[in-house]
């Protein structure tokens, strides 16, 4: 039996300042922003399936995803493209081919959302 899990625990998002990027992704998630920030520079996004961490420890500018590293699912594609147009988060595509758009965090981490 292999010892590695064909399964992702966690993915560590680098941001550079962590309160804000904890209000910022917890905005968007529709989550409350008072979990504990850990060892002052580790926030855990309460997630359902793969973990997701914010972490400044880790930041620098040339540190940032320039690609999607990961996709947030949506059973609605077009009312997750017009919800995010109104949290005027940075939009990088419109909806492609019906399935998915991508975006940017405050600290320009490329994000994907994608329909499940």
């Amino acid at each position: 039996m292999n010892p590695i899990f064909n399964q992702i625990g966690t993915v560590f998002v680098p941001v550079s300042n962590i309160e804000k990027a904890r209000d910022w992704y917890c905005d968007i998630l529709g989550l409350p922003a008072d979990d504990e920030i850990l060892f002052g520079h580790l926030f855990i996004v309460p997630m359902h399936g793969t973990g997701l961490v914010l972490d400044s420890k880790i930041y620098s500018k040339n540190n940032i995803f320039t690609a999607p590293a990961f996709q947030f699912l949506t059973d609605n594609i077009e009312r997750a493209y017009t919800y995010m147009e109104g949290k005027k988060v940075e939009l990088t595509t419109g909806i492609e081919h019906n399935q998915w758009f991508n975006f940017k965090d405050a600290d320009g981490n490329l994000l994907m959302v994608c329909k499940c």
